[in-house]
């Protein structure tokens, strides 16, 4: 059994949506009224693209370029904010993500943020999240972030062994991630991510073991553990078909590891991906309906049913094509890319949303919101129940369904299961037009 078959950090994939017709944003602004609401600002600038990267983004591209995507964003944002104002829409959460953001200069991340201050309101206490890497970690640009109070800093240092990072196709090094881990100390952010890859070719329990020792030094608030995936468009496909060989058993074994020594040092595990320490973490709160709206290409909005953004792109050409359509649009409310969930959909959005994050799937809480049963919607949850991959769990005067720790770590196996077959037919479809994707076993193509 292959462990690692997809991440289900969103469902559906980006892949299975499609053209939309006669879809305007006017209809759907009203669930965005008032508070509790999500902003996405996606800049999807890189130096150099990862090996392993399939995300939208795009290297090599010079400040100019920058400067037009801003341009773009900002009449995006003034658009939104004629629209949201009968609606007194307050975000209280962002989050600015890549693409590499700290790529922006100080002057493009001042008028970055600029942008968002000046076109939307958000309370008192919005968490700011924003994305860094090693190389694009500077002083002069943490000072930037703390004037904007940024609340959390994510950074991929992925690797303390320069072989690995060779491996990986990243650009920095590991002094150099040692460096920026430090500068991020230094300016006391009150939440610090690091994220870490595992199944590296090459890599042993002791290695990963000494990078995740080498990070705690730094004292950062969350790690993210993530198996390595090569898609479809990622840089080191070509390497799979020349030969590279990656082992999901000894992945396996290295997630295992490392997951036991990071609970030995005091964090708790909220999902197979995310450790935060136990005192001052945040906690996932209750998802599946939240609403949020994205900024910029690439970015995936959630309003009730509709979800949209820009198709899939992540060839560097097909992404500069999106990026040049995005620049061009004069009317930012007519949606044209995503996708209509219906109830069914949603019911297993919300299972995958909550059975793989810690603590669970609440049970009433989804008979309240559907009128049914969990498990008579979803009988595969019984034959989890029986093969020990989930348990049932009662937390104060509550009834979840929860992983158990083995099924935690087979979440990128479980999860799949739950694809339905129209989703499933999309996203097969997505990927006979843009060539076969191969899973972690060179030849073998991925499970859908």
């Amino acid at each position: 059994m292959n462990p690692y078959i997809q991440y289900m950090y969103s469902y559906p994939h980006k892949t299975a949506y499609g053209p939309l017709k006669g879809i305007i944003l006017k209809d759907y602004a009203p669930m965005l009224a008032g508070s509790g609401h999500g902003l996405y600002l996606h800049i999807p600038f890189c130096l150099t693209k990862c090996g392993y990267c399939n995300l939208f983004s795009v290297a090599g591209q010079k400040s100019g370029a920058v400067d037009r995507y801003l341009d773009a964003v900002e009449a995006q944002s003034r658009q939104y904010e004629e629209l949201l104002a009968p609606y007194e829409t307050v975000f209280s959460d962002i989050t600015i993500g890549g693409g590499t953001p700290l790529l922006l200069s100080e002057e493009q991340l001042e008028r970055m943020f600029s942008i968002m201050k000046r076109h939307f309101n958000f309370s008192s206490d919005c968490g700011l999240t924003i994305e860094t890497a090693p190389n694009q970690t500077a002083e002069e640009k943490l000072e930037v972030l703390k004037r904007a109070g940024v609340t959390r800093v994510s950074i991929g240092i992925q690797s303390f062994f320069d072989r690995e990072l060779r491996t990986l196709q990243r650009s920095h090094s590991a002094a150099r991630a040692e460096k920026a881990l430090a500068l991020l100390k230094a300016f006391q952010f009150p939440c610090v991510n690091v994220d870490f890859i595992y199944g590296i070719p090459g890599q042993t329990v002791k290695s990963l073991l000494q990078s995740l020792k080498k990070a705690l030094f730094f004292e950062p608030d969350e790690i993210f553990l993530y198996p390595l995936y090569i898609k479809h468009g990622a840089g080191l496909e070509r390497n799979l078909r020349e030969g590279m060989v990656l082992n999901p058993e000894l992945a396996f074994s290295l997630y295992k590891e490392a997951s036991r020594f990071l609970k030995k040092e005091g964090f708790r595990q909220d999902s197979m991906r995310r450790f935060v320490r136990q005192e001052g973490s945040r906690s996932y709160l209750e998802c599946g309906f939240g609403t949020s709206l994205a900024l910029g290409c690439g970015g995936r909005s959630y309003l009730g049913k509709l979800h949209f953004c820009s198709p899939y792109a992540v060839a560097k050409e097909e992404c500069l094509a999106r990026l040049k359509e995005f620049e061009s649009t004069l009317d930012f409310s007519e949606v044209t890319h995503g996708i209509l969930l219906s109830e069914e959909e949603q019911r297993r959005r919300y299972v995958i949303r909550h059975l793989l994050i810690h603590p669970g799937l609440d049970l009433e809480q989804y008979k309240e919101y559907f009128g049914s049963e969990a498990q008579a919607d979803f009988p595969l949850l019984k034959l989890w129940l029986e093969k020990g991959y989930a348990e049932k769990i009662i937390r104060g005067t509550k009834q979840y369904l929860d992983l158990t720790e083995t099924g935690m770590g087979l979440s990128d196996y479980l999860g799949p299961q739950l694809i339905s077959r129209q989703v499933r037919k999309n996203m097969e479809g997505w990927e006979e037009l843009h060539g076969q994707t191969y899973d972690s076993v060179p030849g073998q193509l991925k499970e859908l």
